[in-house]
């Protein structure tokens, strides 16, 4: 396919590219079920997945989905219906993902952190007509909206329904004495998840266009913050998943990919539950992201004798750098072998302390929802340029194009001719076999964020950067969170950073608020998350005096306030908006 093929004579060729990545694929136009059936077939008898104690296998796993395939194909589900999942991940949530997809029905996990008014927004956007639910979470989450929404089926499940490796005696304990957490669904005519393993398979034959039709609704605030459906294909999530796959080097059987990000999110849908896939290696999941020691505990005692790979936001990183006992984990040193940080940047300390302390490469990736959602990264094999987003995955092309009319064309696209450098600053836009096929029923949207240019449907980022000479793009920040002091551009993400390079610093976090005075629009407001040892130590006023020093006058902040902690999303992405929205200044 000629469209996703890349110019390579592009600056982001010639430097830091990782040797054995090829700059261009053929990607094929097959569906996700193909996939996932192609490495089942070569990797039958292999690990795939590692929950709670317990391993299925790839051709253990395949059964499983064709079983549920089939008796969700009986009980009436149609190519096109919505399946929505509110659970965490689990054995359950990647065989409902993959029963789902291989009848053509849409998948879409909704966020289990959210409450019933956000669950009832999801299920009405994307008109899903099955929730396959944890039993645990139906009771609070799912039955004061559910008669509200089109949901016509439920199907139950408990969180160690499928737990081999956990003895009769461990769960039935854990039940009644409350670790492994249970509750009541009382939908009428309910059913039970492992009653629809127990079924003959007989899939229906389902042809369709995979460049056309969507596997998945993923939630998103996009570029414009209000929740809506990123309609992805299967070609754009099989694509990036190969993508990804080719990033890390090809194929792998064996190594472990480690899934503490929640599979409702892209980045966790595709950088593990199918990126495992690809490889021919496992996936490790955990239901929510426990606390470091357990993670490390877990981590270091399972056999993974080709390593581990991790994607996760800097927090986690950042987490085990820090860790005050990491001589207890002496076989940790080289088992995290390939990390990309995502969600936000990577700060070099963290990269750094990260990289001495466990042996492990740490690289920054970039990506959004809309793009299935993985659009660069760092080299993990060489060298790699630190503060920037690294090189786009292969087959995939950038452009820094105006901010303000994207029709005036590229300000810089790699090639001789472009205008290189941070005075040269735009929206970044891109162009690859992974971006969306639009917003679900939100045409006015879709065409403000995928736009043709020279032949091409290029993807409007809402993110601000400049291209360096060798091809990387450095952030800047969101469009939306640009502050203006004084006519001055403020980009949050700089004064962040310069405030983590403080040795009392923690965390930082920064966004724009209205001038008390009224002389200067928008004013810079910090908040700060200091170290242990100095809380007490240092106060506001010496801080900001200390960024005076450091920085431009009008990039400082004129307020900081310290937190015990900086407030964070379920990916460990720094809320912002939640700050500045609850300061007493901020008007909507």
């Amino acid at each position: 396919m000629a469209e996703w093929q890349v110019n390579e004579d592009k600056a982001c060729f010639k430097k830091w590219w990782p040797e054995k990545t090829p700059k261009n694929h053929q990607f094929e136009k097959i569906s996700l079920g193909e996939f996932f059936e192609r490495q089942r077939k070569k990797y039958a008898n292999e690990k795939l997945i590692y929950f709670i104690e317990s391993w299925m296998t790839y051709e253990e796993t395949g059964q499983a989905i064709d079983s549920l395939a089939t008796s969700l194909h009986k009980l009436g589900l149609k190519q096109g219906d919505v399946v929505a999942f509110l659970m965490p991940n689990s054995f359950q949530y990647v065989i409902s993902f993959y029963a789902t997809v291989k009848l053509g029905a849409i998948a879409t996990g909704i966020n289990a952190t959210y409450k019933p008014l956000e669950i009832l927004h999801h299920l009405k956007i994307t008109n899903a007509k099955v929730l396959i639910t944890l039993d645990a979470l139906y009771g609070e989450l799912a039955r004061p909206i559910i008669r509200r929404t089109s949901v016509e089926m439920v199907i139950y499940t408990n969180v160690a329904d499928l737990a081999s490796g956990l003895s009769g005696v461990k769960k039935t304990l854990g039940k009644m004495i409350g670790k492994i957490p249970k509750g009541k669904v009382d939908f009428p005519s309910a059913i039970n998840f492992l009653d629809l393993l127990n079924t003959e398979v007989d899939l229906p034959k389902v042809d369709f266009d995979p460049t056309e039709h969507t596997a998945t609704y993923i939630m998103t605030g996009g570029t414009t913050g209000v929740p809506k459906a990123t309609v992805l294909t299967h070609f754009n999530l099989v694509s990036n998943a190969i993508q990804a796959m080719l990033w890390v080097g090809g194929e792998d059987p064996g190594v472990g990919d480690i899934g503490a990000l929640p599979l409702f999110h892209s980045f966790a849908m595709t950088a593990v539950m199918n990126v495992a896939i690809a490889l021919g290696g496992w996936m490790m999941l955990f239901p929510r992201p426990p606390p470091t020691g357990e993670f490390l505990k877990e981590i270091t005692h399972i056999d993974a004798p080709k390593g581990l790979f991790y994607a996760g936001a800097e927090i986690l990183f950042k987490r085990i750098a820090d860790f005050p006992d990491l001589k207890k984990f002496p076989t940790l040193m080289g088992r995290l072998k390939l990390c990309i940080s995502g969600a936000g940047p990577l700060h070099a300390p963290v990269q750094k302390s990260f990289q001495e302390n466990t042996g492990g490469r740490i690289v920054e990736g970039y990506g959004l929802s809309e793009a299935s959602p993985v659009v660069s990264a760092g080299n993990l094999f060489g060298e790699s340029p630190v503060g920037t987003i690294g090189m786009p995955f292969t087959g995939t092309d950038w452009c820094i194009f105006d901010v303000d009319d994207f029709e005036k064309g590229s300000i810089a696209d790699g090639l001789s001719g472009s205008k290189f450098g941070e005075e040269n600053t735009g929206e970044i836009c891109v162009c690859g076999p992974q971006v969306m096929k639009e917003y679900l029923n939100q045409p006015e949207e879709t065409a403000d964020t995928l736009k043709k240019w020279d032949g091409r449907i290029w993807l409007l980022t809402g993110d601000i950067g400049f291209m360096n000479e060798d091809g990387t793009i450095a952030i800047r920040d969101r469009k939306k969170q640009l502050i203006k002091v004084a006519g001055h551009s403020v980009f949050p993400a700089e004064v962040e950073t310069m405030l983590m390079s403080h040795k009392a610093v923690s965390e930082a976090a920064v966004a724009g608020l209205p001038d008390p005075k009224g002389k200067v629009g928008e004013i810079t407001k910090a908040w700060v998350a200091l170290r242990p040892e100095y809380r007490g130590k240092i106060t506001e006023k010496e801080l900001i005096a200390w960024t005076e020093k450091n920085m431009t006058k009008w990039k400082c902040p004129a307020f900081i306030d310290f937190l015990p902690e900086i407030p964070k999303n379920i990916l460990g992405k720094i809320q912002r908006r939640t700050l500045q929205e609850a300061d007493p200044l901020f008007k909507k």
